[in-house]
């Protein structure tokens, strides 16, 4: 059994999708890949469906009802592999704002270095993004700093997505209590691994804005954000 999976949750991602998992098995390290489509009406997961005629034993598809959240994909995703035997489960996008040859490095600070988390950051080394606007930078790096005032935390990518957890992590928080569906999720999942004090870090990343398809950040993502945080706090500091 292949010991590592990447986790790619979709929703219309049909000018990507056959581009990002191509790219992926293409890595020097063999990885698995799970993705977790939202009934894309544009056709993503027949495309997946396809390409698992070519990848039969690496390449997996769930498919849901609708669409319902990131937050909520992952979690599927996550109790999918926990069914499995991966000890290494990653988070990615579809849209190669992650860079796949950067798996390695995520795998490499769990297995070789022996973080439990490794959060392929934006933020460790400056501001490593690629065709963003100032004001959507400013709005990121500002909620990560943000986060790291409300809760304690000293990472300083909180919101990031590319993500590879070791399987005792997922084991250990108990992903029916996640509440967040947008970026407060990401960030909810390292406060839950920070809380029970496993090693947390961050490998320097470049992001690169989509080239192809549509992003899906929303004011009522950016709002679950903001709140989220601070009762996310306050609930952890009721719990003790």
């Amino acid at each position: 059994m292949q010991d590592a999976v990447v986790i790619i949750p979709t929703y219309n991602e049909i000018e990507n999708i056959e581009s990002i998992i191509e790219a992926v098995f293409k890595q020097e390290k063999a990885f698995h890949v799970l993705v977790v489509d939202d009934n894309s009406p544009d056709g993503t997961a027949k495309k997946v469906k396809e390409l698992q005629q070519k990848y039969s034993n690496s390449l997996f598809l769930e498919v849901r009802n609708k669409k319902s959240g990131l937050g909520t994909a992952y979690i599927h995703g996550f109790k999918w592999c926990l069914q499995r035997d991966y000890q290494y489960i990653f988070e990615m996008d579809a849209d190669f704002s992650h860079n796949p040859k950067d798996l390695i490095r995520l795998y490499n600070a769990c297995y070789t270095n022996g973080a439990d988390i490794s959060i392929g950051s934006r933020y460790v080394k400056g501001v490593n993004v690629v065709n963003w606007p100032l004001s959507r930078i400013i709005l990121s790096y500002g909620a990560s700093m943000y986060v790291r005032l409300i809760t304690g935390m000293r990472i300083k990518d909180s919101t990031a997505g590319f993500i590879c957890y070791q399987r005792e992590v997922l084991e250990n928080i108990n992903l029916d209590d996640i509440k967040f569906i947008g970026y407060a999720f990401q960030i909810e999942m390292k406060f839950k691994a920070y809380l029970k004090h496993f090693k947390i870090v961050e490998v320097p990343v470049i992001f690169t804005d989509r080239t192809k398809g549509q992003s899906k950040l929303s004011t009522g993502i950016i709002s679950e954000a903001i709140f989220g945080v601070i009762s996310m706090k306050l609930k952890s500091l009721f719990n003790k």
